[in-house]
């Protein structure tokens, strides 16, 4: 029976009448009142306190869910604020070990290691050295923090002096193939530096059988891979251009990045890089794109994670500032909103925010 308004079931379940709603002209308030049924069902019976709240929860967030990105420069003294992400910084080498620890202490357990280098040329050789940036911040993150999981971006738009993502045709088109030799390169470079799990994002056709080959006749059969397997070319990357110092000089990445407004290619990229070996996927951006995370999931059952990207956590941040929202309340609430589509896991720069919320 609905309440309140006098429906009543059909006892057939393949009638379509109901009863007239019972009619309340010339009624008193007295007599309304009590000819309103109260409800069978009460959904705020779980809702009543914290506790039944805490009960009946469908996804929970916790801290092994947090992935902090962080920003290492070579040739800087002190830590650079990055004005379009407030809280964010430009680490030294030096200062990435504190700012690490003090991540983990915080209880992250995961971070993704982006240099910005000052050794720039056209196909970012200097993340191809043994003792270039990219090497170093991973050494040195990982021999002060071993138990971190140290991820390594595989991937070139920050080493490079035209700011895309491998090397350039004479029409300004990055050279796929090429590209996978030099991530080749790079990914076993990273692993001997230390790197726990290598994310090539570049989003180069091959890329994931590229580097499990490398690295699989390099001796690092054990390093897992996490594709960024269906990154979409977005105008929320903003920010993180302006921290890796990755801005294009031309042109722009559609060609290689995903268009906005495929959600089935999306499906055939992530079962691609499965078939060459990923053993994780990632979806970016993260809010603009939940439908994506969630098909992912649902279809392929494997380990799924979402990059919350600058240009998300830097709305939130400036509402915040503008007084428009509660920035802890609306963070936990997006982070909330990728567990609940199906992430595993969410890299994002409030890691650290989140954290302190979720032990205190």
């Amino acid at each position: 029976m609905c309440a309140g308004l006098g429906h009543t079931r059909p006892k057939d379940a393949n009638e379509m009448t109901v009863s007239k709603p019972l009619s309340l002209v010339g009624k008193t308030a007295p007599e309304i009142r009590a000819s309103v049924e109260p409800p069978l069902v009460r959904m705020r019976r779980l809702r009543r306190s914290e506790g039944m709240r805490t009960l009946v929860r469908e996804n929970v967030l916790t801290t092994a869910d947090l992935i902090l990105p962080m920003f290492v420069e070579e040739d800087i003294s002190e830590r650079q604020p990055i004005k379009s992400m407030p809280g964010v910084f430009r680490e030294t080498e030096k200062s990435i070990i504190t700012a690490v620890k003090d991540a983990g202490k915080a209880g992250v357990k995961s971070v993704m290691l982006f240099g910005v280098s000052h050794h720039k040329d056209d196909h970012g050789t200097d993340s191809l050295k043994a003792d270039g940036l990219m090497a170093r911040m991973i050494r040195n993150v990982k021999d002060a923090c071993p138990d971190m999981i140290v991820m390594a971006d595989a991937c070139f738009c920050e080493y490079t002096d035209h700011g895309h993502c491998g090397p350039l045709d004479d029409q300004g088109h990055v050279m796929n193939d090429l590209t996978l030799e030099n991530l080749a390169i790079q990914a076993v470079v990273a692993a001997d530096a230390g790197a726990d799990i290598i994310a090539p994002s570049g989003m180069m056709d091959g890329m994931v059988s590229a580097i499990r080959s490398a690295l699989d006749e390099n001796g690092h059969e054990d390093i897992a891979i996490l594709s960024y397997a269906a990154k979409y070319a977005s105008a929320f990357y903003g920010p993180f251009r302006d921290a890796a110092g990755c801005s294009l000089k031309n042109g722009d990445r559609k060609t290689h990045q995903m268009d906005p407004a495929n959600s089935d290619e999306a499906m055939r990229e992530v079962a691609l890089d499965l078939d060459e070996g990923a053993d994780m996927v990632m979806v970016k951006p993260g809010l603009p794109y939940l439908d994506i995370i969630h098909r992912v999931k649902t279809e392929f059952h494997v380990p799924t994670f979402a990059y919350n990207v600058s240009g998300e956590f830097a709305m939130l941040k400036f509402a915040a500032q503008a007084g428009a929202l509660d920035y802890d309340r609306a963070l936990m609430e997006m982070l909330m909103a990728f567990k609940r589509a199906g992430a595993d896991g969410i890299l994002t720069y409030a890691a650290v925010d989140a954290a302190r919320q979720l032990t205190k």
